[in-house]
């Protein structure tokens, strides 16, 4: 007779989610960095960029803070609104709109 059969496997932290989901917000915030400055240069450039890359259509890489991360992704740009603080492109991968605002925006270069 087997008298484990039917008991659960212990799994550290999974007893306690909510000491797991506070120790994951400590290791997320440490692997946070600082959103990067831009010189005014640096800003034209990639205007000037996007700007290029919508009206050729041509696919672009951008670099782009999100939650204290440099987030990494390859597009066609769609829409820019400079007024607004606010680009559209389509990702590569699964083909889904994504809304950045440009002062997120830390690089742009053609592929």
């Amino acid at each position: 007779m087997n008298h484990d059969r039917g008991m659960k496997k212990w799994r550290p932290f999974a007893s306690m989610p909510e000491q797991y989901t506070g120790l994951q917000e400590v290791i997320n915030k440490q692997a946070e960095v600082p959103q990067p400055l831009l010189t005014e240069e640096q800003v034209e450039q990639i205007n000037f960029t996007l700007i290029e890359a919508l009206h050729t259509n041509k696919q672009v890489y951008l670099t782009y803070y999100k939650h204290g991360q440099c987030m990494t992704d390859t597009g066609f740009i769609q829409f820019v609104d400079s007024l607004g603080d606010l680009f559209i492109f389509i990702d590569e991968v699964f083909e889904l709109k994504n809304k950045i605002r440009l002062s997120e925006l830390i690089d742009v270069r053609f592929t």
